[in-house]
């Protein structure tokens, strides 16, 4: 999968929920993580079991205007707003930011500002932060992990993944 993308929090107060985010996200290879105006440390968090401190990038940022994202970076707010693209129907940048909200609160306004994009999970009802990071990340792996089509009928394997690229023979002829 070309590109990279990195997940982070707006404002998350809850340790175990912080832990569950940070451990989803290693799992599905995040580049790096970041926090604005957390309510708690990453140091507070304890239920990611994973160690993603010792192996992604980890930014903190006291408040959105000190926010920054690599140049290229698109910033995608998971939000249940009236104008969000249902995730099903959303296309990702292959260079992308995704940020939640906090628990029991929606992304700031100066945050929601700040998003190129903005994308709700069809449910009815608003789900746990980790489970949502969860199904964001699953998504992105779905339609941009070449993984080809999924089969017609139920239990087929489907399309094949293409092989990986393999280089021809040089077109210079040798000396």
């Amino acid at each position: 999968m070309r590109g990279y993308f990195g997940v982070g929090v707006d404002g998350i107060s809850k340790p175990m929920n912080l832990g569950n985010l940070v451990r989803i996200a290693h799992a599905f290879d995040a580049s790096f993580f970041f926090s604005i105006a957390p309510r708690l440390k990453l140091s507070d968090q304890a239920s990611d079991t994973s160690r993603a401190e010792g192996v992604m990038p980890f930014y903190h940022f006291d408040k959105q205007a000190d926010f920054r994202l690599p140049l290229g970076c698109r910033l995608v707010g998971v939000e249940i707003t009236d104008d969000a693209v249902e995730l099903p129907r959303f296309r990702h940048p292959t260079r992308a930011a995704y940020v939640f909200g906090a628990e029991r609160y929606s992304l700031s306004p100066e945050v929601l500002a700040a998003c190129e994009f903005v994308v709700k999970i069809p449910t009815r009802f608003s789900i746990n932060v980790g489970m949502a990071g969860a199904i964001t990340l699953y998504d992105r792996l779905l339609t941009l992990g070449q993984f080809g089509d999924r089969p017609v009928k139920a239990g087929g394997q489907g399309a094949s993944v293409p092989p990986p690229h393999t280089w021809g023979a040089p077109l210079a002829k040798p000396r």
